[in-house]
C-alpha cells in the first residue's frame, strides 16, 4: 500500500455519487486509492466523474428503489470487485418539506422508500457476501434530523430516524462478524437538495454560506473508513462552526 494511499487495493460503492455529498466521497475515497463503483439515476453527471477520477472506477445507472435495479447493480459491482465492495456508502437522498396536515401521503411513502428502503435494498444485496467474508464498512449519511425534529419535517425525518435505527441494528447484529457500521450525521450541507426551497434559504432555513460543504461529509467518511480495524466509528455528528 503506497503511503497517503490508505485504500490501495480496496472498492467502494457510493449511492447517489452523481453531485453533492455523494460525488465528493468518491473523489475523496479515490484520491486515497480505492476503486469507486459510482451509482445514481443521471448517467451524464456519472460520467463526467468517471472521467474526472480516472481509469479502474464503474458507472452503474440505478434506481435504488427499484428491485430490478439493485439485482441488476450487486451483479454489475460484484463482477468489477471480485465479490462485495469493501466499502458500501448509503448516501442517496431526498428532503421534501412539508406541514403534516399538508403532506402529500405519496410523496411521505416516496421518501420512505427513497431515504430508508433504498438502503436496505443495497445494503441486503451485499451484506451476506460481506458476513462471509468477514470483512466490509457500511456508510450510512444520515442527518441532524435523524435526532432532532423540526416541523415541516414529518417525511425526512421519519425516514433519517429510520435510517439511524437500520444502522444501529446493523451494528448490533455485525458485533464479531468483521463487518463495520458508521453513522455520519451532518447538519445541513450545501447541496442541491436546497434547490426547491431557495425561498426558505436564511428565513426558516440555514443560508448557504452558514452550511457544511459536501467535502467536509466526504472527509468524515474518508476518517471512518481508514481507521484500524480493531476500532469502529460508530458514528460521527457534524456542525457548522
Amino acid at each position: 500500500m503506497m503511503i497517503g494511499r490508505p485504500l490501495a487495493d480496496r472498492t467502494a460503492l457510493i449511492t447517489g455519487a452523481s453531485r453533492g455529498i455523494g460525488a465528493a466521497t468518491a473523489r475523496a475515497l479515490s484520491a486515497a486509492g480505492a476503486r469507486v463503483a459510482l451509482v445514481a439515476r443521471g448517467v451524464d453527471a456519472l460520467r463526467a466523474l468517471e472521467r474526472e477520477l480516472g481509469d479502474g472506477h464503474l458507472v452503474v445507472v440505478a434506481d435504488c428503489t427499484q428491485t430490478a435495479d439493485v439485482a441488476r447493480l450487486a451483479a454489475e459491482v460484484s463482477t468489477w470487485a471480485a465479490g462485495a465492495p469493501d466499502i458500501l456508502v448509503n448516501n442517496a437522498g431526498i428532503y421534501p418539506r412539508a406541514r403534516l396536515h399538508e403532506q402529500d401521503p405519496d410523496e411521505f411513502v416516496a421518501t420512505l422508500d427513497v431515504n430508508v428502503a433504498a438502503p436496505f435494498r443495497v445494503l441486503h444485496a451485499f451484506l451476506p457476501a460481506m458476513r462471509t467474508r468477514k470483512s466490509g464498512h457500511v456508510v450510512s449519511v444520515g442527518s441532524v434530523a435523524d435526532r432532532t425534529i423540526w416541523p415541516m419535517n414529518g417525511a425526512y425525518s421519519a425516514s433519517k430516524f429510520g435510517l439511524r435505527a437500520l444502522h444501529e441494528v446493523l451494528f448490533a447484529e455485525s458485533r464479531g462478524s468483521g463487518v463495520q457500521a458508521t453513522l455520519i450525521s451532518p447538519g445541513p450541507v450545501d447541496t442541491d437538495i436546497w434547490r426547491s426551497h431557495d425561498a426558505e434559504l436564511g428565513k426558516t432555513l440555514s443560508p448557504r454560506e452558514r452550511m457544511l460543504r459536501p467535502d467536509d461529509v466526504a472527509r468524515a467518511v474518508l476518517y471512518a473508513v481508514t481507521q484500524p480495524t480493531h476500532m469502529t466509528v460508530y458514528e460521527l455528528r457534524l456542525s457548522p462552526a
